[in-house]
């Protein structure tokens, strides 16, 4: 195994024990990259390599010298192009930010700095994070490392595509309505989404705002549960940011702990592909088999969790789309008239169609005499399914089910097919619209492809949470199966 390859927890150990450097480290990270970036297209930016030396070089003196480190010790990771980096581009995959360097850093840029994690990159992405397959970006597809005829997911395919091909070691995505999930699921990584309001979002350019959250995208739920540790915590800068006590996840991660699971029965019926649902249900059988209570749970809603999804983020994402006129930042339209032509020609020429197909949507459900025919009835929708979840953990500590209802698809296969790929969220989304932690971790092969189990918590459960996913990730890892199908 390559440095490369190991989770960020086995390489700070190493530091430790001063078996390595972290110079050896980003070697071996950009070698990986030389290696594979030319097949999977994971980044759109990647720094300058001598640069990324230096600084690992830099924390490799502090830890001769005996000062202090932070959590991630030289740690390379890959940030989603949604995130701001003080002027290092950032054009969420989109034409229209181009060339736009932010003069300042996301909240959580900043915490992975003073961590001494080292940001090495841009990852690719659907154009402002509007998509399941990272085939919506403005500059090129992402390939999934597994199989480079298929998609990554979305639509932080690109970080979940780097850390698989171990080309970062931590990668960080946002998450509307399985943006980090469902690619970790069709990539064979874990990916969190933390609760919504737990990480800033000070410096996330906004798709859908009360939905929109950061998380980790990582090789197992131990490094999830680092830099869960490292990006949590309040913001004053954010004004959804909840003021709550943040737990160190690191130290009641290895919990025996038995916990009631429940599996909710409208997961498991049409539209699962049924070699998904066998791996999914022996992975719950695992559980069982380790001491934990299984429970069936229903979610009544469940039917109308996507319309109500994509009507609410749609609206939102009209609202926060408007500020791209040309005028300000970005792309602008040249050889324009008068200044309505300004803003329908650089939002024409600047934003790509599945973009402009949910700005229209959003302004249709938003306009006078459809706000209460749609919003206003998806709004309520929200407020059911969050009812339905509470009343769920009331009868349970987790939920578990498939990450997604098939493995991942060819590249092109559904790009003509706008409600084929938006089905794809049908298992994330209600974690998004209820604000609830949730995670996907991989769990077999289904055509010598990954797959995902998908846990969700109670808000602000997310250390009941990680330490569920750590138990059913070692039972996993335990199992006969495992082994055949890593060996695969």
């Amino acid at each position: 195994m390559t440095l490369a390859s190991k989770p960020a927890w086995q390489l700070k150990q190493l530091l430790e024990k001063k078996e390595t450097t972290c110079v050896e480290i980003m070697q071996s990270v950009l070698a990986e990259i030389d290696k594979q970036e030319k097949e999977t297209h994971s980044f759109i930016l990647i720094r300058d390599q001598a640069d990324l030396i230096d600084e690992a070089e830099s924390i490799d003196q502090k830890i001769a010298s005996g000062v202090p480190i932070g959590l991630l010790s030289g740690i390379p990771i890959a940030i989603k192009d949604n995130i701001c980096t003080k002027d290092i581009e950032t054009t969420c995959a989109s034409k229209i930010l181009q060339g736009h360097r932010p003069i300042y850093n996301a909240t959580v840029i900043e915490k992975i700095e003073q961590a001494d994690g080292i940001v090495i990159g841009k990852t690719n992405m659907d154009e402002f994070a509007m998509g399941s397959s990272t085939e919506n970006s403005a500059f090129h597809p992402t390939h999934n490392p597994h199989n480079l005829k298929t998609v990554p997911g979305g639509s932080s395919g690109g970080s979940a595509a780097a850390v698989a091909a171990n080309e970062c070691i931590i990668g960080i995505g946002s998450d509307t309505g399985g943006s980090i999930r469902q690619p970790a699921a069709f990539c064979g990584v874990v990916g969190l989404k933390p609760t919504y309001g737990r990480v800033s979002r000070f410096g996330l350019i906004a798709y859908g705002s009360s939905l929109d959250q950061i998380g980790p995208i990582t090789k197992d739920v131990r490094d999830s549960a680092l830099m869960a540790q490292v990006i949590s915590g309040y913001d004053p800068k954010d004004s959804t940011s909840l003021n709550s006590e943040t737990h160190d996840y690191l130290a009641l991660l290895d919990s025996t702990k038995k916990l009631t699971i429940g599996v909710p029965e409208e997961y498991l019926g049409d539209g699962l592909d049924k070699a998904v649902k066998a791996e999914v249900m022996a992975a719950i059988e695992l559980m069982k088999d380790i001491g934990h209570t299984i429970v069936s749970v229903s979610f009544p809603y469940t039917e109308y969790a996507i319309p109500a999804y994509y009507i609410i983020a749609s609206a939102e994402a009209s609202s926060n789309l408007a500020r791209y006129d040309g005028c300000r930042y970005g792309f602008r339209a040249e050889g324009v008239k008068d200044i309505q032509s300004l803003f329908t020609e650089t939002r024409d020429q600047g934003f790509g169609p599945e973009v402009k197909r949910r700005i229209m949507l959003g302004t249709y459900v938003l306009s006078a005499g459809y706000y209460d025919a749609y919003y206003n009835k998806a709004a309520k929708i929200r407020n059911l399914i969050a009812q339905d979840l509470t009343k769920i953990f009331s009868q349970c500590d987790v939920i578990i089910h498939p990450s997604t209802p098939t493995p991942a698809f060819n590249l092109e296969e559904n790009t003509d097919d706008p409600l084929a790929m938006y089905m794809q969220d049908i298992f994330t989304v209600n974690a998004n619209l209820a604000g609830v932690p949730a995670m996907s971790i991989p769990c077999g092969r289904v055509d010598s492809l990954p797959i995902g189990i998908h846990l969700v918590a109670d808000k602000l459960q997310e250390t009941t949470l990680l330490q569920a996913s750590l138990q059913l990730e070692k039972a996993l890892h335990s199992s006969e199966k495992w082994v055949l199908d890593f060996l695969e």
